[in-house]
C-alpha cells in the first residue's frame, strides 16, 4: 500500500478504509454480496441454458424417429429410441458426403495458403526500415474500411478465369487484414535482439522467419489458423456466385437443404419424397462437429495470441 493509500484509510475510518480498498479493486478480484452472487449465478445459468437448449434439440432431433418429432411437434431434446438412421442416408454418398469432402479439401487447402500469406506478410511490414512498408500496410488496412462490392470482385474473378473453379472459393478471401494486423502486432513484440543476432550469424530473412520468429508465435498463428479455417468451413456465399451445384461445399448444401427446405439425394439413386427433419438436423450437426473437435485444443492459445497482438496493434 502506498503512503497516499495509507494517509487515506487513517482519514476514512474502518469502514471507509473498507470501501477504499473495494473500490481500488479491479473488477476481476471484486468480492459481491451474496445477493449479486446469486443474481450473477442466475444470469448465468440462464446464458447457458440458451445456449446449451438449441444444441440439444438439434442432436436429439437429428436422431430421432419421424413419429416422435410428429408428436414433439418438431423438436426432440432427448429421444426414447435415438437411431442413427438419418446419418446412414446422409453418409451414403449422396451430396452430403461429397460435399463434405470438398469442405474439408477447401478448408485444409485454403487455411494452409491464407495462414502462409499472412504470416510472411506480417513478417515484413513488422521490420523496421522495409522499403513501402507504410504503404502497404495502409493499403491491406483500407481494405477494411472500404471493401469491394459484389459485382467488382465478380467481374475480377471472372476476367481472372476462376469462374467454376474451387480457386475462386479460396482466392478472393485468402488474406484477411484483420488476422494480418493481428499476426504483425504480435510479431512486433518480438524481441529484435533476438533477430540480430540471427543475423548476425549469417541468417537471411527466411531463415529468421522460420527458426526465430515462427517458434515463438505458435500461439497466434494458431488461432488465426482457427479464424481461417472456420471462415473457409462456413463461406457458402462465393459458392453460389462462382460454382456449380456439383462443387458446393457443406455450408452452401446445409443453405440448399435445411433454409430453403429441397430434397436430399441419399446417394443410392433414390431421391426422398421431403427432407425430414432429422436428415436436415443431422446436416447440421455434421457442419457443427469439426469446428468443435478443433476448437478445445486452440482455445488454450486465444489469451496469449489474440489478446496480446490485438492489444499492442
Amino acid at each position: 500500500m502506498t503512503a497516499d493509500a495509507s494517509t487515506t484509510v487513517v482519514r476514512l475510518g474502518a469502514e471507509g478504509a473498507r470501501r477504499y480498498r473495494s473500490s481500488r479493486r479491479p473488477v476481476w478480484m471484486e468480492k459481491p454480496s451474496i445477493p449479486m452472487q446469486a443474481l450473477k449465478g442466475l444470469v448465468l445459468l440462464m446464458v447457458c441454458v440458451a445456449v446449451i437448449y438449441p444444441f440439444l434439440a438439434v442432436v436429439g432431433t437429428s436422431l430421432s424417429t419421424q413419429q416422435e418429432i410428429a408428436a414433439n411437434n418438431g423438436f426432440v431434446l432427448f429421444p426414447s429410441e435415438p437411431t442413427f438412421a438419418a446419418y446412414s442416408t446422409i453418409f451414403a454418398g449422396g451430396i452430403v458426403t461429397d460435399a463434405l469432402v470438398r469442405s474439408i479439401g477447401i478448408t485444409l487447402v485454403g487455411t494452409a495458403l491464407s495462414v502462409t500469406l499472412t504470416v510472411m506478410m506480417a513478417y515484413g511490414l513488422s521490420r523496421r526500415g522495409l522499403l513501402g512498408g507504410g504503404f502497404f500496410l495502409m493499403t491491406a488496412l483500407l481494405t477494411m474500411l472500404f471493401t469491394p462490392g459484389i459485382i467488382p470482385t465478380f467481374l475480377v474473378v471472372k476476367e481472372l478465369g476462376l469462374l467454376g473453379t474451387y480457386a475462386a472459393l479460396i482466392l478472393p478471401t485468402a488474406l484477411s487484414a484483420f488476422n494480418l494486423v493481428i499476426v504483425r502486432s504480435f510479431m512486433m513484440g518480438i524481441p529484435s535482439e533476438l533477430v540480430e543476432a540471427a543475423r548476425l550469424d549469417g541468417a537471411g530473412d527466411l531463415r529468421v522467419l522460420w527458426h526465430v520468429v515462427l517458434p515463438l508465435s505458435k500461439a497466434v498463428i494458431a488461432v488465426v489458423g482457427l479464424f481461417y479455417a472456420v471462415g473457409y468451413w462456413n463461406a457458402f456465399f462465393n459458392a453460389m456466385l462462382y460454382v456449380d451445384s456439383d462443387k458446393w461445399p457443406l455450408a452452401m448444401v446445409l443453405r440448399q437443404y435445411v433454409l430453403l427446405g429441397s430434397s436430399i439425394d441419399a446417394g443410392s439413386g433414390a431421391e426422398i419424397a421431403a427432407p425430414s427433419q432429422a436428415i436436415q438436423m443431422a446436416v447440421v450437426v455434421i457442419s457443427l462437429v469439426p469446428i468443435l473437435c478443433v476448437y478445445p485444443f486452440l482455445q488454450k492459445y486465444f489469451t496469449k495470441g489474440v489478446l496480446t497482438g490485438a492489444i499492442k496493434g
